[in-house]
Formats: structure tokens, sequence, C-alpha cells
């Protein structure tokens, strides 16, 4: 019956050549992408990413909004926040409520020259503070257009140009978004350290579970073929 041992050893290579077919199909790292991102600052004057667009977000009276060009992964990337801090005193203090219209503190940052498109630099290095006044139904994009025109948005609505600014492109994938995001990193607000994702390169819970259950099948089978020997 000494024959049957090379089945062993076929099963448990199966195995993990499957382990292996499973590690090879994982996502790879995400890219980064060059664009306009979208900031909330009125949770106690810290930022987080909105989860809503521009322009459908309807900040209240006394918000604070912040836009940030950037190379980022995702929204845990809190290198491409905004490089000034999210104070509506500080930016609409001194212009008086108005009847029937809102004030919208807004931060404007064109980020780094690390992240400019290729021929292209930031209009200004230091993020650009305003008090909009609005309507109160008015939304984030329209306060920042009443403060940072031209404006410019690709066809799915998407930011693609504050003050004119990039002159050209929309959200485009960067091979090497991890060595620019550690220049703006160098330069933005410190922040505590965002905790791991599922979207952070790291293998997903899906993943390891499935490598457990390929390795337990290996183990079994391994042991059907010396059970079979006896």
């Amino acid at each position: 019956m000494r024959h049957r041992r090379p089945a062993a050893a076929l099963a448990l290579a199966l195995a993990l050549g499957s382990v292996l077919a499973v590690l090879a199909a994982a996502p790879a790292l995400a890219a980064g992408y060059r664009y306009w991102s979208f900031w909330d600052g009125s949770d106690g004057g810290r930022w987080s990413y909105a989860t809503q667009g521009p322009s459908t977000a309807r900040p209240k009276d006394g918000s604070v909004q912040g836009f940030r060009f950037s190379v980022s992964k995702d929204a845990a990337d809190q290198a491409a926040q905004p490089r000034a801090a999210a104070d509506f005193e500080a930016v609409c203090g001194s212009t008086a409520p108005a009847q029937g219209r809102k004030r919208v503190a807004l931060v404007v940052d064109f980020g780094v020259p690390a992240d400019a498109p290729s021929g292209e630099a930031p209009p200004q290095d230091a993020p650009r503070t305003a008090c909009a006044q609005v309507a109160p139904e008015a939304t984030a994009a329209e306060a920042l257009a009443s403060v940072a025109k031209p404006l410019r948005y690709n066809g799915a609505a998407l930011l693609c140009a504050v003050s004119g600014y990039p002159r050209q492109g929309c959200g485009e994938p960067m091979a090497d978004a991890p060595a620019a995001s550690a220049s703006a990193a160098a330069s933005a607000t410190p922040a505590a350290p965002a905790a791991p994702t599922a979207d952070d390169g790291g293998p997903s819970a899906g993943l390891l579970a499935g490598m457990a259950a390929v390795a337990a099948l290996a183990a079994a089978a391994v042991w059907q073929s010396r059970r079979r020997t006896r």
C-alpha cells in the first residue's frame, strides 16, 4: 500500500497551491488619486472627511467646510486634510449675520508642490479662507462658488478645479501615491493615525477565512490519505 503515500503529498501540494492562488487573487495596494477632497470641520473644530459631496451637502449657518487638493489614497488619509484650523470664528467672526442668509466658513487648501500636476504649481502656499454668505438652502458647492470661482467639474459632478487650479485633469490615479502622500504628510496638521480599514491594502477578513478553510481541507486530505494506507 506504499503506492498510496504519494497521494498525501499530492493533496498537500494541491491545497498549498490553492492558498497561493487565493493570495495571488487578493487586491493589490490601491492606487492613490490626485483630486480635491471635501472635509467637514463642524465636529469640535476637527476635520473629518465629508460623507456627502459638495453639490449635495447643505451646511448649516456656522458651519466650517474645507477643500484640499492633494494626492491621497482614501478617506482615512489624514495627511490630505486642510492645513488650516477648522475655526468658524477665525474666518467669519468679523462678518455680521444678515437676515435670510447663512454664514459658512470655507478653507481652501491648494496643497503642496509635490502634489501638483506636471507643469503646474499651487497658486498660493498657505490655505485661503473666506466667509461665504449664501441663501439658507445653498449647498457647499454654491458657497464655494461664491468665493472661489472659477470652479470646474467633470461629467460625474466631481470637483476638478477651484479658482482654476489645476488647469487640467480630474481625479487621476497615481502609481506613486505613497511617496506623494508622504510629502503631503510633512506639511499637514498633526492628526491621530486612522484605524486600518478593509481598503487599506491589507488582507480582508474574507481572504483570511478562505485561507483558513483551504488549510483545513489540506489537513483533512493528508489525514484521509494516511488512514487509507493503514
